[in-house]
C-alpha cells in the first residue's frame, strides 16, 4: 500500500522475496565461513543449520501470522495499517547496513 501510495508503483512481492532471500543466504554463508567448522561432519552440519534455520523462521511466521490474524479481524485495523506498513518497512531495511 504505501509503496504505491508514495512511489506510484508496486514492488513485484516474489522479486523482493528472493532478493532478500539471496542477501540473507550469502550473509548467513559469510557468517558460517568464519567459523572453524572441521571437514568432518560438514555436510550434517550445514543441513542440520539449515534445518534449524527454516524451523525458525516457520515459527516466526506462524506467530506473525496468529497475531496479525486477530488485529485485522478488528475495526482499528485499516485506521493503522499504513502507519504499522512504514514501521515494518523501517524495521526489515533496518538490518541492511549490516
Amino acid at each position: 500500500m504505501a509503496h504505491r501510495l508514495w512511489f506510484g508503483v508496486q514492488p513485484d512481492a516474489k522479486a523482493a522475496t528472493l532478493i532478500f532471500g539471496l542477501k540473507h543466504g550469502f550473509g548467513v554463508a559469510i557468517k558460517i565461513q568464519n567459523h572453524e567448522i572441521s571437514a568432518n561432519g560438514l555436510l550434517g552440519n550445514l543441513i542440520a543449520f539449515n534445518i534449524g534455520v527454516e524451523l525458525g523462521q516457520l515459527l516466526a511466521l506462524v506467530l506473525f501470522l496468529t497475531v496479525m490474524a486477530q488485529w485485522w479481524a478488528r475495526p482499528a485495523f485499516m485506521r493503522r495499517a499504513n502507519a504499522v506498513n512504514v514501521l515494518m518497512m523501517v524495521a526489515g531495511f533496518g538490518p541492511i547496513g549490516c
